[in-house]
C-alpha cells in the first residue's frame, strides 16, 4: 500500500498517469474515453474507467472523482490510493462487489482547474429531461450581474451589494440562488446547460456498459467545497425516497462518523440542486436497487468557494485578462477546491476508506434478487 500522500498529484495530467499505472498494476480492466479537447497543456484527455473484479458480478460499487473538475485532485487522491490497498480490494472481492472506478468525469476541468466542463456547463446540474421546461431560478437572475461585475477583483460598491443581499435574505439563501443551479445565462455560474454534454453522455454510456447486469449498485461520488475543512459529509445521493435514505444511514452512518445528511430535508450543507449526476443510474440501470452518496470534504468558508468560483468564470468570460490576474485567478480557485497540506489528505483517505468498507458490506448485506 502506498502512503495517503502518495495517490495527490499536482495536475490532472500527473493524476492520470498515477490512475492507470495503479490500475494497471492491480490488474483492472481498462477502458479510456477520450475527450473531443486537448487539455491544458496539450495534454490527452479522458474519462478512463477500471473494473476490478468480473464484469457480471450482481454487486457494483461505483468510485468517481472530478464531476466538478477542480475537484478531482481530491477523488483522483483517493481513486489512486484505492488501487495500492490491497486489504480493501481483498474486503471487495471476498463480499462479491465488483468496483469499478470512474476517474475524471469532467477531464476538461480537472485539466484547466475549472469547476464546470468545456461547455461551461455543471455537470451535476446537467441531468435534466431537455425536453421540456427546464427549471427556473429567479433568484440567481437578480444575483447575475453582480456575481460576475465588469471588472474583477469587484470594487467597494459590489461587495457593499453582495454583503446587502445576505443581510436581507441571509447566507443559506444566497448559497443557494448562486449554487442550484440555472439555465439562463450560459456564461453563467452553475449553468446546467440546454442539452447532455459530452461527460453526461459518456457516463450514461459507461453505465450501460458496467451497469446493466448489476443487481445492487452503490456509488460514493466524491467532491469538495463544504463544509468544515478535512470533514467529509456523506450526502444522500438518490431520489427523495425514504427506504433508499434509511438504507443509505444503515450503511455509511456508523463508525463514529455524522450521519447520512440530505438536500431534502435540509439537514446536508449543500442546497437542494436538481439535475442531479446520479440520476443516470435509475436511467441506464433500471433493473438495480440502488444506493448512493456525495463525500463531500470541506476546504475553505463558503465565502471563500463562491468568490473563487465567482472570478474564474469572470476569467472565462475576459480571456484578455492580465497573466498576473489569470495565475491569481487560477490558484485561488485550485486552493478552493483541495487543500495542500498532509493533514488535510490524510484525513480524506481516513474517511474514504471507511466509507468504501462500508459500502462493500451494505452491498454484501443486500437480500434483493
Amino acid at each position: 500500500m502506498i502512503g495517503p500522500q502518495q495517490g495527490f498529484s499536482p495536475s490532472y495530467a500527473r493524476a492520470r498517469v498515477q490512475f492507470l499505472e495503479g490500475a494497471a498494476a492491480a490488474g483492472m480492466a481498462i477502458r479510456s474515453h477520450n475527450h473531443p479537447l486537448p487539455g491544458r497543456d496539450g495534454e490527452t484527455l479522458a474519462m478512463d474507467v477500471a473494473l476490478d473484479g468480473p464484469a457480471d458480478a450482481r454487486r457494483l460499487l461505483i468510485v468517481s472523482s472530478a464531476c466538478h473538475g477542480a475537484e478531482g485532485y481530491c477523488g483522483s487522491g483517493v481513486q489512486v490510493f484505492a488501487t495500492h490497498d490491497a486489504e480493501w480490494r481483498e474486503h471487495a472481492r471476498a463480499a462479491g462487489v465488483a468496483v469499478l472506478y470512474i476517474h475524471a468525469l469532467n477531464p476538461h476541468g480537472f485539466s484547466f482547474v475549472r469547476r464546470v466542463t468545456h461547455e461551461n456547463v455543471d455537470l451535476n446540474r446537467n441531468f435534466q429531461d431537455f425536453s421540456g421546461p427546464l427549471p427556473g431560478n429567479p433568484a440567481y437572475a437578480d444575483l447575475h450581474a453582480l456575481l460576475l461585475p465588469e471588472t474583477w477583483p469587484p470594487g467597494p460598491d459590489n461587495q457593499s451589494a453582495i454583503g446587502a443581499y445576505i443581510e436581507a435574505h441571509g447566507l443559506s439563501a444566497y448559497q443557494a440562488a448562486v449554487t442550484q443551479g440555472q439555465h439562463r445565462f450560459p456564461g453563467g455560474m452553475f449553468f446546467g446547460g440546454t442539452s447532455p454534454t459530452w461527460s453526461n453522455q459518456t457516463l450514461r454510456q459507461v453505465l450501460r456498459q458496467h451497469g446493466g447486469r448489476a443487481r445492487h449498485i452503490a456509488w460514493i461520488d466524491l467532491h469538495t467545497g463544504l463544509g468544515p475543512s478535512g470533514v467529509g459529509e456523506r450526502i444522500f445521493a438518490c431520489r427523495d425516497d425514504a427506504t433508499a435514505l434509511a438504507r443509505a444511514r444503515a450503511w455509511w452512518g456508523g463508525g463514529g462518523q455524522t450521519p447520512v445528511t440530505s438536500i431534502y430535508d435540509g439537514s446536508s450543507t449543500s442546497a437542494r440542486l436538481s439535475g442531479l449526476m446520479w440520476g443516470a443510474v435509475y436511467e441506464e440501470c433500471a433493473q438495480a436497487e440502488y444506493t448512493g452518496i456525495a463525500m463531500e470534504y470541506g476546504t475553505v468558508p463558503i465565502m471563500e468557494v463562491i468568490d473563487a468560483l465567482r472570478g474564474d468564470h469572470w476569467l472565462h468570460l475576459h480571456p484578455e485578462a492580465p497573466a498576473e490576474l489569470q495565475r491569481a485567478i487560477r490558484q485561488r480557485m485550485k486552493e478552493a477546491f483541495y487543500v495542500d497540506t498532509d493533514t488535510w489528505r490524510a484525513q480524506i483517505v481516513v474517511q474514504a476508506r471507511q466509507a468504501l468498507f462500508q459500502a462493500v458490506d451494505g452491498l454484501k448485506a443486500s437480500t434483493q434478487g
